[in-house]
This record gives C-alpha cells, structure tokens and sequence, in this order.
C-alpha cells in the first residue's frame, strides 16, 4: 500500500462546525489518523445542518447529512463530554499521543475546561 503524506501523524480534533472539520478532514485525507471528538448524544453541531440526509436500510432519513458524512471521512470518532472532569482527564491523555491539536471554539472557551494551549502545550514537554 502506498504511504500517505501525513500517514505517522495523529491528529486530536476539537473542531466543529464547518471550518474546523474542513481543514482535520483534508489532513485525514493526507493520511493523518484523526480521532474527533464530538458532543455526547448530538455529536458535532453539522450533524443536524439539514438536507440531503443520509437514509437507513428501510428509507427513513437519519441524523447524519451529506455535509457533516463528507468532512468526517476518514476520521475515528469519540463521544465525550469535555465539561466533565473525566472528559478533560481523557482529552489531556489523548494529547500524550497526539501530535496535533485542532480546535476552533471561540477565542478562550476551552480555558473553562482546562483545556486551552498552554496548559496542553505543557503536557506534551
């Protein structure tokens, strides 16, 4: 099988929305192992952006569109609540084997949760 461009680089993806899971999409596409990370029970907000939905085996319309299905391939996912102390214990393992961290909240939201760069830049040190 032919090596990818990123095929040794992990990616943690904290992205949502359609910037965000655009651009870990186009690393996960050079071949970046990508492990996103979604809302427990709604998943990431571009799940429910609207039609075309995805259909089931017997017609019926999912939860899952052709948007959030597109920027999403090739990705690993995890549901995981980020507000929790366990969900942040979790996130802050991930680090340890990642080498990437994508995020696009807004400026200084993840500092709520323990969860903003220089805290986990000074994990990976």
């Amino acid at each position: 099988m032919a090596r990818l461009p990123l095929d040794k680089i992990r990616v943690l993806d904290l992205t949502r929305v359609l910037a965000g899971p655009f651009g870990s999409q186009v690393l996960a596409d050079m071949g970046a192992d990508v492990i996103k990370i979604e809302r427990p029970v709604v998943g990431d907000d571009a799940r429910i952006f609207g039609e075309p939905y995805l259909r089931d085996a017997e017609g019926n319309r999912t939860r899952e569109n052709a948007f959030y299905m597109s920027v999403n391939r090739n990705k690993r996912s995890v549901a995981l609540n980020i507000a929790s102390a366990k969900g942040q214990a979790i996130i802050r393992d991930l680090v340890l084997t990642c080498d990437v961290v994508m995020e696009n909240y807004k400026v200084g939201d993840l500092k709520r949760y323990g969860l903003y760069y220089e805290m986990l830049r000074g994990i990976k040190r």
